[in-house]
């Protein structure tokens, strides 16, 4: 376009928005014009827009814009977030730039479409059978499974953009930067009482959430601390470790504590360097019960301690408190009772009672159909980040991998007494480090390629 021909465009989109602006109020024009500054930064650079996508996971605001029904969702609102609104315009400007460029794919293969795939339609399956049937409130259903589908926009939205190394590595230094963040406010919440819970969570904080987010970034970092050979890198690497360990203990999350057993395991078991981490652990459990708060202390033994309350549940002479109790009814009532009453594709998304526990959730909302698809999901996982991890030759890569490996183990730990894989603040991160795992195959071998072209030249 000629000079004249652009300022004459400028003047008119000027005079609209100007016209627009003193027809709203000062709020609306202010979230329009960070709403249009968003999108041209996304349309201009998909880069940009992950980075925003990415500090905006644990650091964006929650608003309650209305309430829903459903007895899975307790009478709670809509919860949306900054990250919402900004995944809906990344999503947007993606799907505008695909149409245009043709070389781009809306959706690349990868070795989890497949499962991805099909567990997102037996969710919508399910829920809809449940909405006929009356079992689900149709906006409750939609706008869960909306969030279902919205992990995996994240994920397709990451491999469609990283093609080497240096992307990697880059969106790898902003998730560490936003945790090192998380946890600074978290610590500095300590001061207060109470649980640390992650920021921005409206008036009711969920310290589980932020344990579970917290325990995934600490498998990350442990990961590339054992395969670091800088001493700069583990001196940071270590630093940050101290960081989030701090917040963590102080979220008093159970079922975090839990969680961090399977992630340290599953490090021993793949790590070259076993030994000092087998000396490590139990150094750990030696030392515990001298070094750790005696709140924490007081949180693991309130389990077996909780004076007698109508609910609880005895295992010999052993009594658990209400919470553990509940869960574990709630595991006994799904298995034993309930889901036989719909085996196939179980209640919908949101049509059973609330229910804080990962796999029961899955199998009483979707089925036994569900249930196995997730179940092939979860294990594609695995196969993948372990193959990658083995086959890695970059520390870099066989860090990030290895520690993937061990923060997917200490989700499944989590997910035993909560929802694990349906947090937005967990799986946010977790699939867009699902999306550095299954690139890493595909740059190494570019890299591989790439090499000894160089090298005749």
């Amino acid at each position: 376009m000629r000079t004249y021909q652009v300022l004459i465009f400028v003047l008119i989109f000027s005079l609209l928005m100007a016209a627009g602006v003193t027809s709203i109020s000062p709020k609306m024009a202010i979230a329009l014009g960070v709403g249009l500054a968003i999108f041209i930064a996304c349309f201009v650079s998909t880069e940009v827009a992950l980075y925003m996508l990415i500090f905006s996971m644990l650091l964006s605001p929650e608003i309650v814009v209305g309430r829903v029904g459903g007895r899975a969702a307790l009478g709670r609102g809509v919860t949306l977030r900054l990250d919402d609104f900004l995944l809906m315009l990344i999503g947007f400007t993606w799907f505008v730039r695909t149409s245009i460029y043709k070389e781009l794919a809306l959706f690349p293969k990868t070795p989890l479409n497949r499962p991805i795939l099909y567990y997102v339609m037996v969710c919508a399956l399910a829920t809809m059978v449940g909405g006929v049937a009356g079992r689900v409130e149709p906006k409750t259903g939609f706008f869960f499974v909306l969030k279902y589908i919205e992990y995996f926009v994240i994920y397709f939205m990451a491999v469609s953009h990283i093609t080497d190394r240096k992307d990697i590595q880059r969106f790898l230094v902003a998730m560490l930067a936003t945790c090192a963040v998380v946890s600074v406010v978290g610590i500095l919440q300590i001061p207060g009482g109470g649980r640390v819970t992650a920021p921005f969570e409206g008036e009711e904080g969920e310290p589980n959430t932020l344990g579970g987010y917290l325990v995934l970034m600490l498998s990350v970092v442990a990961g590339l601390f054992l395969t670091s050979e800088s001493r700069r890198w583990k001196l940071i690497l270590g630093a940050l470790a101290f960081l989030i360990i701090v917040p963590f203990l102080a979220t008093k999350s159970r079922g975090s504590y839990v969680a961090f057993i399977p992630m340290f395991l599953t490090l021993i078991a793949y790590s070259e360097k076993r030994a000092p981490l087998i000396a490590t652990f139990v150094l750990m459990l030696i030392v515990s019960p001298f070094i750790l708060p005696q709140s924490v202390k007081d949180r693991i033994k309130y389990t077996f301690t909780q004076r007698p309350e109508p609910g609880q549940i005895r295992i010999g002479v052993i009594r658990l408190d209400t919470s553990t109790s509940d869960r574990l009814r709630s595991w006994k009532n799904v298995l034993t009772r309930d889901w036989i009453n719909h085996p196939l594709v179980g209640y919908g998304v949101t049509g059973y009672g609330f229910l804080d526990a990962q796999f029961p959730r899955v199998l009483i909302e979707t089925g036994v159909v569900g249930l196995a698809v997730f179940v092939w999901l979860i294990r594609s996982l695995f196969v993948i980040a372990r193959e990658t991890y083995r086959k890695a030759k970059d520390p870099l890569f066989r860090g990030l991998s290895l520690g993937f490996l061990a923060g997917l183990m200490a989700m499944l730990g989590h997910s035993v007494g909560c929802n694990t894989f349906i947090i937005v603040r967990i799986m946010e991160p977790f699939w867009f480090l699902t999306a550095m795992i299954v690139k890493i195959p595909e740059v190494q071998e570019a890299e591989a390629v790439a090499v000894p072209e160089e090298a005749v030249v």
